[in-house]
This record gives C-alpha cells, sequence and structure tokens, in this order.
C-alpha cells in the first residue's frame, strides 16, 4: 500500500484536482501546504488533523509549509451564516506568533526536508489595490466565485466584497508559494475545497505549464452529530497547556464514544495499519476496557504535551479513579478537577457549615445526614462527625481541600 492509498484507507481523501497525477507525483519528494487562519491565540483539536496530516507528508520525505495566515485572517474566511467580525493588526500579530510556536511543535524544521514556517502578511501586505486588481482579480470570473458552495450559501443573506475577495488572496497564497519555494500541492479540510481549487486554477492561468495540486480531507465528525472538538462541558479542547491541561486533553479523547473511536483512530494516529486494525478488533472484543480510547489518548497526550504531560495525565486519572488522593499536589488536583465547583475560605470552618456554603448541601440536616450515612470524603478520608473542622493546615499543600460526595462529585474548597 503507498502513501496516497494508505491515506484513502484512513479516511483522509475527499476530494484531489487531479487524483491519478498527484499518485504519480506523490513518488518523489514534493513541497506542500497548509494554511491556519490565526483568528484565535490558540489552535485546538480541530485543527488536528490537518496538522498531523503535514507530519505524515514530512515523514514521507515531502517538505511541509505551515502558512500562517497574518493578513487573511485580517479577512476571515466566509461561514455559512454571518459575516466575522474584524480583528486589529495588533491582535492577528500576536495570535499569529502563537500559533507558530505551537506549529513548531509538531513539525521538524532542522531535517533534510525541513518544514518552513511563513506569514502571508509578509507578501499580501505589499500588493497595492490596483495590483491586486490587476494581478489577480482579473483572473477570477464572477460567475465562476459566486458558484462556489460557500459563497451561494450566503448570497441570500448577503457577503460582503471583503469575504468575497477571500479567496482570491488564499489563491494569491498558493501562487507566491509555488513560485517561492516550488510548493506543488496544497492540502486542507473539505470546506476550503473552493479556496483550493481556485489557487490551482489561478497558477494554471498565470503559469501555463505548472502542474500543481489540491487535496481535501473530510472534516472530522462525531457519528450523533454533536460538534466535535467540544469536552463534555462544552468547553473548547486547545492544543494551548494554558488553556487545557494535559489531563483535559487526555479525558477529551479516553471518553470518545465507541461509535467514533475507530474513525479518529484510523485518522489521527500514527500506529501502523495493522496495530490499528488490531486495537479496533479488541475495542470490540472488550469494549468495557476502553482499549482503544486509551491508546489514542496516550498518543496525542505524548504528543501535544511530550512525557512529562502524559505521566501528569496518567497519574491525575489512576488518583480520582481509585488512588490515594493525598498523592497529588495542589496544582495536579486544580488541572484534574479544572470544573468542579470551587469555594474559598479566609479561616478554618466546621464541615456542617461547609457542606451548606458549598451549596452540597440545602439544609444543615442533610448534612449531617450525608455525613453520619458515609457520603462525604474530605481528602481521601471518610468523614462522619459533622462537627469536625476543615483547617488550612490539614489542606494539601495547606491550600486545597477536596470534597468528595458519593462516589463521583467532587468540590473544591480554596484557603486564602
Amino acid at each position: 500500500m503507498n502513501f496516497f492509498e494508505e491515506l484513502k484507507w484512513r479516511g483522509l481523501v475527499k476530494d484531489v484536482t487531479d487524483e491519478e497525477g498527484l499518485k504519480d507525483r506523490l513518488k518523489s519528494p514534493l513541497t506542500c501546504y497548509c494554511g491556519f487562519d490565526p483568528t484565535g491565540d490558540s489552535l485546538h483539536v480541530g485543527h488536528l488533523q490537518q496538522i498531523l496530516l503535514l507530519k505524515r507528508y514530512q515523514m514521507q520525505g515531502h517538505r511541509p509549509i505551515a502558512l500562517c495566515g497574518g493578513a487573511t485572517a485580517m479577512i476571515g474566511d466566509p461561514r455559512p451564516t454571518t459575516e466575522r467580525a474584524l480583528q486589529s493588526l495588533d491582535t492577528i500579530a500576536l495570535n499569529a506568533e502563537s500559533i507558530k510556536k505551537q506549529l513548531a511543535h509538531f513539525l521538524d524544521f532542522e531535517g533534510d526536508n525541513n518544514a518552513l514556517m511563513v506569514n502571508n502578511h509578509d507578501w499580501l501586505s505589499k500588493i497595492t489595490v490596483l495590483d491586486f486588481l490587476r494581478d489577480y482579480g482579473k483572473y477570477f470570473n464572477v460567475n465562476y466565485m459566486i458558484n462556489k458552495d460557500i459563497v451561494a450559501s450566503r448570497l441570500d443573506s448577503g457577503i460582503s466584497y471583503t469575504e468575497f475577495s477571500y479567496t482570491i488572496l488564499q489563491a494569491a497564497d498558493f501562487l507566491h508559494l509555488y513560485e517561492t519555494y516550488d510548493c506543488q500541492l496544497q492540502i486542507g479540510g473539505s470546506d476550503q475545497w473552493g479556496n483550493l481549487t481556485s489557487g490551482c486554477e489561478l497558477i494554471r492561468k498565470v503559469k501555463s505549464e505548472a502542474k500543481v495540486y489540491g487535496i481535501t480531507s473530510p472534516l472530522i465528525t462525531r457519528s450523533d452529530g454533536s460538534k466535535f472538538g467540544k469536552s463534555e462541558g462544552g468547553k473548547s479542547v486547545w492544543l494551548n497547556p494554558k488553556r487545557t491541561n494535559s489531563y483535559e486533553f487526555y479525558q477529551f479523547w479516553l471518553n470518545t464514544p465507541d461509535s467514533d473511536i475507530g474513525d479518529y483512530l484510523k485518522r489521527l494516529s500514527f500506529k501502523s495499519i495493522d496495530e490499528i486494525i488490531e486495537i479496533i478488533d479488541n475495542q470490540m472484543k472488550q469494549p468495557h476496557l476502553r482499549i482503544a480510547q486509551k491508546a489514542l489518548a496516550e498518543e496525542l497526550t505524548l504528543l501535544v504535551f511530550d512525557q512529562s504531560g502524559l505521566d501528569k495525565a496518567l497519574k491525575i486519572t489512576e488518583t480520582l479513579f481509585g488512588g490515594d488522593i493525598r498523592s497529588l499536589s495542589s496544582s495536579e488536583l486544580k488541572d484534574g478537577l479544572y470544573d468542579a465547583p470551587k469555594t474559598v475560605l479566609s479561616e478554618d470552618c466546621e464541615l456542617t457549615d461547609l457542606l451548606l456554603l458549598t451549596n452540597i448541601a440545602k439544609s444543615k440536616r442533610e448534612a449531617r445526614e450525608l455525613i453520619n450515612n458515609n457520603s462525604i470524603s474530605v481528602n481521601g478520608l471518610k468523614i462522619n462527625e459533622p462537627t469536625t473542622m476543615i483547617k488550612k493546615e490539614d489542606a494539601i499543600d495547606k491550600e486545597l481541600t477536596v470534597i468528595k460526595k458519593g462516589k463521583k462529585y467532587y468540590y473544591i474548597v480554596e484557603f486564602k
């Protein structure tokens, strides 16, 4: 099975401008690129498939270019619904720097086929209005543009010329990369098909003998129709450890439904086909062991957060689901119980009063019943005396106390 056939097996091929031509071209090294607009200061798991695709191409001996859209982010790729809010140049510049650092974590910038990181603001910002119209706009037929799916979907609700021109700017990117780096392939999600074909068409018209390609991969979706990239609590799962810690990230993949895990494993894992088939087979035989979920969670957490991040995620997971909670530091507890209700205390407090203060109990009577029924644990220890004092000096790192109600409800008490 060659590289292109493997991409198909993994579900990473949707549309190709010239499938047979690309298959043949991939037999020797080429330069490919994928763009990432810095509309925020971090990429998220929704970007992961394209990032890892660049990595796959590099592992096959091809040269990847990660394009940070410092200019196109100022315009915004048209959405199916409404116009994007425009951001300032300063905000975009800060976002671009953050995303550059994130992308550098995944690609090899030192090897023989070293990756490149470029920012399209470096060349698009130098194009004047007249240059844009004469050198690029004249190659785009308006009827052709309005038939693009994303533009057509906005014709009734309205689309500004600003967003309408986005596809021309992205096409100019492909032309620039072709002329500067001999980049012959653009990859992207299926929602980028219109932009990819525009780039190929522009190069064909400007460089009549040039041969370039575009290939898209299906967007990752969930089988139940819910949006991919959100945790169970509705939070976005970021690739920035300051926004999503390694435990949250690990748990996101560990909680993948059985109906989705096979697809995610094929698309996002670097394990061999034989390994993936074996994992999925074992998963089907013993789904309660979550073999596939653990395999993908460990691989991706290691890739994004390195070994220390994976070790931390595993330690917190094992401890919260059966270990001694006192073995965790206050910082590890904050990561592991990031979504638990939190209460701040400035002085010691009787447990009964604390259960009221934290809304664990609605009345003192209910609080005493919970305690007497052994339903309350403090820092992993069952407490059956209602008058027990919860003290700062007994807190973990003299900072946090963890109260657990029943088997799965956690509450954080932070001493100041």
